[in-house]
């Protein structure tokens, strides 16, 4: 049984039926990437693991445990974390005080998580964070932001965290900072699921990949298998 399983899911906004059977698997320690042009159902894909939006038909499996029907805070608690493409910082709080409110309270779904993420922690692997500590959310460069907003997420211990397009809007210099954070995290032996249209950053990073068109698979294989189907990048991935 894989780590996480997606089987034949049907999500629909109002009547416009978004995700048309999609399916997918990741591993423990994946480093898995979603990749597609906006508007072809990458969040609605998070948002239905995570249980924002609840698939019509269909089957998500985590740790052989079924997501349909459970709460995002339940599902949180089971081991998987979202970080948003709109960050969602509190502005007037300090990094610190950001970083405090990513600890989820204690309930019967939580994980145990043997090697938790403590703010000494946090402040080891990311040492830019521990320097801005003391500074307002408001105060932060774009780039901060971003960065604050996946440690955050990390506060909660997840197992998989599900990462929404962290790279856009973002200097090329500053992306770099965010890509290599986010390979540092899964040599943690974190399990990342990444939505991006950066074909260049995505294939860095990541081991495994999707090609998403309207609402539907249509190519998933290795990085080297991406490479060689220009065809299909052609059609899915390039304006």
């Amino acid at each position: 049984m894989s780590f996480l399983e997606m089987k034949e899911i049907h999500t629909f906004y109002g009547k416009s039926h978004v995700l048309q059977g999609i399916s997918m698997t990741l591993e423990r320690g994946d480093f898995v990437c979603i990749l597609g042009r906006n508007g072809v159902g990458k969040t609605t894909t998070l948002h239905s693991i995570m249980g924002f939006l609840k698939p019509k038909v269909g089957s998500i499996l985590f740790k052989s445990k079924e997501l349909i029907g459970k709460e995002p805070f339940q599902i949180a608690r089971m081991g998987i974390g979202l970080v948003p493409e709109t960050r969602r910082i509190f502005s007037s709080l300090t990094v610190e005080e950001n970083l405090i409110m990513g600890i989820k309270g204690k309930g019967d779904e939580q994980t145990f998580v043997r090697d938790s993420w403590t703010l000494d922690k946090i402040y080891h692997f990311f040492p830019k964070l521990k320097e801005r500590k003391n500074q307002k959310g408001s105060k932060l460069s774009g780039g901060e932001q971003q960065m604050l907003t996946i440690v955050r997420t990390l506060m909660g211990n997840p197992e998989i965290l599900l990462v929404d397009e962290p790279t856009e809007g973002l200097a090329p210099l500053i992306a770099k900072t965010v890509v290599d954070m986010l390979e540092d995290i899964n040599k943690s032996g974190v399990t990342v699921l990444l939505v991006e249209q950066n074909f260049k950053a995505a294939i860095k990073l990541a081991r495994m990949f999707y090609l998403m068109g309207k609402g539907k698979i249509v190519f998933y294989g290795d990085g080297h298998s991406l490479l060689a189907a220009e065809d299909l990048r052609k059609q899915y991935l390039e304006v």
